[in-house]
């Protein structure tokens, strides 16, 4: 291991223990590499020429900024509103119905926006206020908002399945179907809990008062938002329009229906979105440069191929590798961001994914689930601190409540990881 490499992973380490945003600590850990290390294969001028011309044919990327802004729109206004109490309608007359309730509408809210934090931002203060005015208990009622808000990037349309299919040279529309069924399993096998505590504490149902044509007529009114995945889906297979113009698609449906359908959004919301959007694609464009020079090192160094050898050395059984993947990819989740994960982290293992003949549609949709369930497993899920902070509920209740969700889910990604079928079955009708 030579000087430069050595610098570079000990300033990255210490960015991340002095607890530097993660785009930071990696720009500042390669300009050392660079600055340290000799010769024109490793400059920085040669990165950034490589990063734009990377840029410029990498079109899904735009998707990106296309489902940030839909997501915001979808947040503002009575959209997130209207999802929820048809949501209640549904199965709101169960035992616990609005843990229920918070399962669906989290499942539904994930067709269009494609963000866990987009579900938390959007639906979480609702559903834990709803709930904690019904009698359940708030740990509880954070625990359920934050482990449905994992669905978001599993179900389509899907943040980190554009980047994992950019990264590692696959369709976004497969990835997007393979996503269908195992979002779907999460949100059973999370209802399934619900129901057994819902049971166990006696949690309420709720009282829906509403007659058959007023149900059939709220659900003609919520269409509009409930179709955003299946008019996504459809274009694609279709050839209609490709991935990166679904991602428009998206924001220009959920503006036309918050403006026009349900006549929720005015200028200054508008305005609002617009400039709360651009914050974000730039915070995420950011974490992107960072992430690009940052893997470049690691593919100069061949990092990768040492990794596959290594890998290999220890076993050829894929069953095993995708076993040590997991836990590789569920602490990443834990400690990183998505896209950061995704960027600098899947090319390290794809060669030794491709040698072992572990189709990369199913992988990618597992890596994607780890990475989600580890936003919200204790002690260090983002999503944790985030529910926490915006219910004021303490941390300590909330981990309490949900490590039980996190081994159900745990159930589920083993699932979707040793029966590749779950993910593969609708991707490989098309």
């Amino acid at each position: 291991m030579n000087l430069p490499l050595i610098v570079f992973i000990i300033l990255f380490v210490v960015g991340f223990v002095i607890k530097l945003p993660i785009g930071i600590g990696m720009m500042v850990a390669s300009i050392a590499y660079f600055i340290l290390k000799p010769g024109n294969a490793a400059s920085i001028d040669l990165v950034a020429n490589l990063f734009s011309s990377q840029i410029y044919v990498q079109y899904v990327m735009i998707a990106i900024p296309m489902f940030i802004f839909s997501a915001n729109i979808m947040n503002s206004g009575k959209v997130t509103e209207k999802l929820f109490y048809w949501a209640q309608t549904i199965v709101g007359r169960w035992k616990g119905g609005l843990g229920h309730v918070n399962v669906l509408a989290s499942l539904i809210f994930s067709g269009m926006t494609g963000a866990a934090n987009a579900d938390v931002a959007g639906l979480g203060m609702m559903e834990i206020e709803t709930m904690r005015e019904s009698g359940y208990d708030d740990g509880f009622s954070c625990a359920i908002t934050a482990a449905s808000a994992t669905i978001g990037p599993i179900f389509p349309p899907s943040i980190p399945m554009v980047l994992y299919a950019t990264t590692a040279g696959v369709s976004v529309g497969s990835l997007f179907l393979g996503g269908i069924l195992p979002g779907l399993l999460l949100a059973v096998a999370l209802m399934a809990y619900v129901a057994f505590i819902a049971k166990k504490r006696n949690y309420p149902s709720e009282r829906i008062e509403i007659s058959l044509l007023g149900w059939l007529s709220l659900t003609v009114r919520s269409l509009p938002a409930l179709l955003v995945p299946v008019i996504l889906l459809t274009g694609i297979y279709t050839g209609i329009v490709t991935a990166t113009e679904a991602g428009a698609l998206a924001g220009v449906w959920a503006l036309f229906v918050s403006i026009f359908l349900y006549k929720s959004l005015g200028w200054a919301e508008l305005k609002k979105i617009l400039a709360n959007s651009a914050k974000m694609t730039g915070i995420t464009a950011l974490l992107l440069g960072a992430a690009f020079p940052f893997s470049y090192i690691i593919t100069y160094e061949k990092i990768p191929f040492l990794v596959s050898q290594l890998l290999l050395d220890f076993t050829t059984n894929k069953y095993l590798f995708l076993f040590v993947i997991n836990i590789a990819f569920l602490i990443l989740g834990c400690f990183c961001n998505a896209i950061v994960v995704v960027v600098v982290f899947v090319p390290i293992i794809i060669p030794t994914a491709q040698s072992l003949g572990i189709d990369l549609v199913h992988l990618g949709v597992v890596i994607v689930l780890n990475i989600m369930i580890g936003l919200s497993t204790p002690p260090y899920g983002g999503l944790l601190f985030v529910i926490s902070a915006i219910s004021g509920v303490s941390l300590l209740k909330v981990i309490k409540e949900i490590l039980p969700m996190v081994a159900v889910m745990l159930i589920v990604l083993f699932l979707i990881t040793y029966i590749p079928d779950i993910v593969l079955l609708l991707p490989n009708q098309f």
